[in-house]
This record gives C-alpha cells, sequence and structure tokens, in this order.
C-alpha cells in the first residue's frame, strides 16, 4: 500500500477512474452488441443508440477517438450491408 499522502490520494482517485471507466466500457460493449444482434427494424435506433455509447466514451477518453470512429463506420457498414440483403 502506499505510504505518501499524495500517493494514497492518486491510489483512491485511480480505484475511482477505473471503476468509472469499466462501467462506460461495459455500457458501450452492451450497445454494439445490441446493434449487432438486432432485427431489421431495431438496427436503425439500435445503431444509433451503439454510436452515441461509442461517442460519449470517446469524449470521456475512455477510448480513443479514432476507435470510436472506426467502431461506428464499421457497425454502419454492417448495418447497410444487411439491409440491402434483407
Amino acid at each position: 500500500m502506499a505510504q505518501h499522502k499524495s500517493a494514497r490520494k492518486r491510489a483512491r482517485q485511480n480505484l475511482k477512474r477505473r471503476a468509472r471507466n469499466r462501467h462506460i466500457r461495459s455500457g458501450v460493449r452492451s450497445a454494439v452488441k445490441t446493434a449487432r444482434t438486432a432485427t431489421p427494424e431495431n438496427a436503425r435506433t439500435a445503431l444509433h443508440e451503439a454510436e452515441r455509447a461509442i461517442r460519449r466514451a470517446a469524449s470521456k477518453g475512455v477510448i480513443p477517438k479514432k476507435r470510436a470512429s472506426r467502431q461506428v463506420s464499421r457497425l454502419a457498414k454492417r448495418l447497410a450491408a444487411a439491409s440491402a440483403s434483407a
């Protein structure tokens, strides 16, 4: 365990941030999974929710902005392919 006062504070901050990041990242994963498995009728709204979650995570610094853009692009591409084949 940390001995210095500043090190103890840093450890507390890290725990809080880790919990917050895990919560946000888990929400992103759930939204993406929902979007991928969505029926054609619900696909558009599921994509919108997933994009919202991804972009929010990127703005909070949980995931890099470029990774967020890449994930959204791939999800949209998958949606377009699914709606074209249906």
